[in-house]
């Protein structure tokens, strides 16, 4: 029966890292969608090469700092109770690759490729992996301070800080330090529209990630005696109250609308395991309104060039859900309990200080050293043909 036991627990984490794995291709085609054409080819391939570099990164460091496990044995000690600590580590570098996911997002159409994947590195490698271990493995103290001084620790179950909120305010610094793509705000006040080039393949993007998350949150059980049903339903209801909150409050316009379950379901991630549905919903619709305004507000009146929104989308959206989960996760608003206000308030702080540091120090040290930016030659002819010398519809390359 342990053995049973055992097997089928890697089974089920196994199939969860499958699914994140494939958010993947979420990310990247939700970037292509948005990203103009001389960018697309860029957005694929940045996510893949990004993809193997964090797995690199967590191998030999990442999961180390956080957990405080190695893999430098034989491949006998490694396979021990049916290799379910080596298909962990397989779950968990899929949500950990998730970080330069989201921030190629908001770097899109002018970064410099090598630099990024020097970026990668050290932020899989040291800066998630500390928030991580702090927070899902409870090194360094914070969490048994907490309990002590809030009566709980800080309550994340899925990511919506230590992956989403980390993510997204990394990014923030990433995309100031950049600056604007060229053109997109004119010295007179007037801003140029770059509008997404394939609507289709934006839609197959959040489709994608809307299908894996429910890999992302129910799996993060990591034990299938620890599965609930409940993760999945409130899920379910955070991506409605999303979808339908961004769908009118941005005038059904596409680019809205395919955001709003991924809004909501950024949102749900901390608390899917102890809200009400209808807790999850409000979360969902909170996130969704949230994201178009602040979306909004950053691209028209303070002028963040963030490309995809990540920082509104995961890192405002991210740290919304961190504090819905000691909201709707309390007993009173028929959540399971267990969950303080003040802890997620603390922790959703810490997430959101260390990724800000993270991030300005590693985007402005490769800044100075060896620059973040294409130049306006190459910015002005795209990605696609500065760096992989092809673009995604090469007429010019076939047609005589």
């Amino acid at each position: 029966m342990d053995n049973l036991k055992t097997g089928t627990d890697a089974l089920f984490i196994l199939l969860g890292a499958i699914m994140v794995l494939a958010m993947h291709a979420g990310f990247a085609f939700l970037e292509l969608g948005t990203v103009r054409k001389k960018n697309q080819v860029n957005a694929l391939v940045k996510i893949l090469v990004d993809f193997a570099v964090s797995t690199l990164a967590y191998f030999f460091i990442g999961y180390t700092i956080a957990y405080g496990v190695q893999f430098f044995s034989s491949a006998e000690v490694l396979a021990e109770k049916n290799g379910h600590e080596l298909v962990k580590f397989f779950f968990l570098a899929t949500f950990a690759a998730a970080i330069p996911a989201i921030i190629s997002g908001g770097i899109a159409e002018r970064s410099r490729f090598n630099p990024q994947l020097i970026a990668t590195f050290v932020l899989v490698g040291f800066v998630y992996p500390f928030f991580e271990g702090i927070v899902w493995n409870n090194r360094f103290g914070l969490q048994d301070w907490l309990a002590r001084v809030a009566g709980a620790p800080f309550h994340d179950f899925a990511g919506s800080v230590v992956v989403h909120a980390v993510g997204g305010w990394i990014a923030l610094p990433a995309v100031l330090l950049l600056g604007a793509r060229r053109g997109r705000y004119q010295k007179d006040g007037r801003i140029s529209a770059h509008p997404p080039s394939n609507i289709p393949f934006l839609a197959l993007g959040a489709w994608v990630l809307a299908v894996g998350w429910f890999g992302f949150n129910v799996m993060s059980a990591q034990t299938i005696d620890k599965i609930s049903g409940l993760v999945a339903i409130n899920s379910l209801m955070a991506m409605v109250g999303g979808t339908l909150a961004a769908w009118a409050a941005g005038r059904n316009d596409p680019g809205f609308s395919y955001n709003g379950p991924l809004a909501g379901l950024v949102a749900v991630c901390a608390g899917s395991d102890v809200m009400h549905p209808l807790g999850a919903l409000v979360t969902g619709v909170v996130a969704g309104l949230l994201f178009v305004y602040l979306f909004t507000l950053a691209q028209n009146k303070w002028h963040i060039d963030d490309v995809l929104g990540v920082w509104p989308l995961h890192g405002l959206c991210g740290a919304w859900g961190g504090i819905a989960a000691g909201i709707f996760g309390a007993r009173w608003l028929g959540g399971m309990g267990g969950v303080s206000l003040v802890a997620q308030f603390a922790g959703t702080l810490a997430g959101i200080v260390i990724a800000l540091i993270g991030g300005t120090l590693v985007y402005g040290a490769l800044k100075k050293l060896i620059g973040i930016r294409l130049d306006a030659e190459e910015e002005f002819n795209g990605a696609d043909l500065t760096l992989h010398r092809i673009s995604a519809t090469p007429e010019r390359e076939t047609n005589w």
